[in-house]
């Protein structure tokens, strides 16, 4: 919206700076920021109103979590809401990579909203059928991945590209879609079984939002990609509008979420951000470092599907509690030393997947 005020830069000079991602970039974060920490107390209050009980605790899980009852969820609301305002008044709207990322945040919000919905009516912790919550997740994901190779340009969009390599591709044609697929919605469901702790997830998400805000840039920069020898995405730098306003809609959302938290974000907040990060990595076609950057995502997910796999062939379990923040709980670790320890290796995993760009 603020992108058109560009077209008066000829009548009044300072409108020029309108062009600029890197300021319009800043303009996102702090809008998405004071958007969330100015309508959050209220959000909250209405969400504890209407909720009543608040999100159903597990009864097998650590027994500390026990005091967490009645704490609301839906808290994603927040977040995509703030995500939502900034991206509109400072990205350039007629950028159709931005609508992609933008209809499967809001897409995955949406499933994850119905889904947190029926747990707190029916307070249970099974909340939408995993299968019609994959068949829809899936769906959005092909159409935006569809999009994406529509847009790019022939014989790249439809490629694999890899970390560490500048000229290594591995053509994938209309099996793109497929990998695109498993790549969102991977990334979604891995973000959703992160978040069990208050501000484990959310600050993961902000460094891989964060680098990947990088990415986007540098990556949409002809003169940049040249000198570090990346692919050059025409357009994918206006993602880092969007990646500004997770950052700054994930610093307002932790402001009430740090322990004790006041609000849990629910399957309306992780779902939707994972999604988000999962297609800015297929749009500026770095897939593989997404898997480097959201590590931690990868082990919280990896650790479910050993779990399951192994409690089913051989009755026995490989970690004392699945995901793997809850393992470590069980093991006796503080919940609060769990999360900075998670925080940590988002840190270190974050500067590996920098690392990417320059090591070619």
């Amino acid at each position: 919206m603020l992108y058109e005020l560009i077209n008066f830069s000829d009548q009044i000079g300072p409108l020029n700076v309108f062009r600029y991602i890197t300021f319009r970039t800043g303009g996102a974060i702090f809008t998405a920021l004071l958007f969330v920490m100015l309508f959050g107390p209220g959000i909250i209050d209405l969400l504890r109103v209407k909720q009543g009980k608040g999100q159903p605790i597990r009864s097998d899980g650590p027994q500390t979590h026990l005091a967490k009852v009645g704490t609301p969820t839906m808290g994603g609301l927040m977040i995509l809401a703030g995500v939502l305002v900034a991206t509109l008044l400072w990205a350039n709207l007629s950028n159709m990579y931005v609508w992609a990322v933008l209809m499967v945040t809001l897409g995955y919000g949406a499933i994850g909203f119905y889904d947190d919905y029926l747990k707190v009516t029916k307070q249970t912790t099974s909340g939408f059928g995993t299968k019609s919550r994959l068949l829809l997740e899936i769906g959005i994901a092909a159409l935006a991945t569809y999009m994406l190779v529509q847009m790019g340009t022939p014989g790249f969009s439809d490629a694999l590209t890899f970390p560490f390599f500048k000229n290594v591709m591995l053509p994938l044609g209309m099996f793109y879609v497929v990998f695109g697929v498993l790549v969102i919605a991977g990334a979604g469901n891995a973000v959703n079984l992160t978040d069990g702790l208050d501000g484990l997830a959310i600050v993961p998400v902000m460094i891989a939002a964060s680098t990947f805000g990088l990415i986007a840039y540098l990556s949409g920069r002809a003169d940049f990609a040249k000198y570090l020898q990346i692919h050059y995405v025409a357009g994918a730098g206006e993602l880092a509008i969007i990646c500004g306003a997770l950052i700054g809609a994930g610093l307002g959302f932790l402001w009430f979420n740090a322990p004790p938290a006041m609000i849990f974000m629910g399957d309306t907040g992780s779902l939707a951000l994972g999604g988000a990060l999962g297609t800015i990595a297929v749009a500026t076609k770095h897939e593989i470092v997404l898997a480097i950057v959201g590590g931690l995502f990868v082990l919280e997910a990896l650790s479910v599907i050993i779990q399951v796999a192994s409690f089913k062939t051989t009755g026995k379990r490989v970690f004392r509690m699945a995901p793997l923040h809850h393992h470590f709980e069980q093991k006796g670790w503080r919940e609060s030393t769990v999360v900075v320890r998670f925080w940590i290796i988002s840190v270190i995993l974050a500067l590996i997947g920098l690392a990417t760009l320059k090591l070619r």
